[in-house]
């Protein structure tokens, strides 16, 4: 099984700066980022492809709530221990709940920037966002520091939350192989590599998922114009 040799991380490393700084949409550096991933380290793309079809396979993400649905309740740690339920914060209008692999997952920071840099117009509709992601809190507390994130970042310790939304998923042992220069039983604090499906709920101030984003492909994302008009849709519900 290919390995991930220094020289190549440090190719990785420099293709997701370039692709974080190019124009365009999230999509198009998410794919940018994708086709230089294929490139540098193809073991692991293709690994990524056979998963998502398995996890496809599977129904993966489908029963998590759709639009219509009430969402569940959550009541979760923030990054600097604060306990953070859904409920207060529906109280100051919609929230666009987000959840991520973690820190080290180059897909993960390239959707929170583009999220952080959308925050104004967001916070013009006196809409929310709050990160969910699987990593203990002192790794919870560097991801937002990493990325500069202004809203809460929630630990879902053991994928509790994650897995109650049909949204949790073993990544298989192709994968740990692949992935072994990542220390994720150290940020999980366990080691049963399961991530979360990353997915964005639009939950209105009734309870309700006004839009959703699922997608076993890590490599996609809800594109920032689409979670903008859902919160703006939702923000103007009575």
């Amino acid at each position: 099984m290919t390995q991930l040799s220094p020289a190549n991380a440090e190719r990785l490393r420099q293709a997701f700066l370039q692709c974080r700084d190019m124009e365009g949409t999230l999509s198009e550096q998410l794919e940018a980022y994708a086709a230089a991933g294929r490139e540098i380290y193809p073991a692991y793309g293709e690994a990524v492809d056979r998963l998502v079809a398995r996890v496809h396979q599977n129904g993966g993400g489908e029963n998590a709530p759709h639009p219509g649905d009430p969402m569940p309740s959550f009541i979760l740690p923030d990054d600097a221990g604060h306990i953070v339920t859904l409920k207060s914060l529906l109280t100051k209008g919609p929230v666009a709940v987000m959840f991520y692999r973690g820190r080290w997952c180059p897909y993960c920071r390239l959707n929170v920037r583009a999220v952080i840099q959308a925050l104004d117009r967001i916070k013009a509709m006196d809409a929310q966002v709050v990160a969910i992601m699987p990593e203990m809190q002192e790794y919870a507390e560097k991801f937002k520091a990493e990325s500069g994130a202004p809203f809460p970042v929630l630990t879902d310790l053991d994928n509790g939350y994650a897995l109650s939304l049909n949204l949790a998923i073993w990544l298989g042992s192709e994968i740990q192989r692949l992935l072994s220069h990542q220390n994720l039983a150290n940020f999980h604090g366990n080691d049963g590599w399961v991530l979360p499906i990353p997915a964005t709920f639009v939950v209105g101030r009734d309870g309700l998922v006004k839009a959703r984003f699922v997608d076993p492909d890590f490599r996609r994302r809800m594109e920032i114009d689409d979670l903008l008009a859902a919160l703006r849709s939702a923000s103007e519900e009575r």
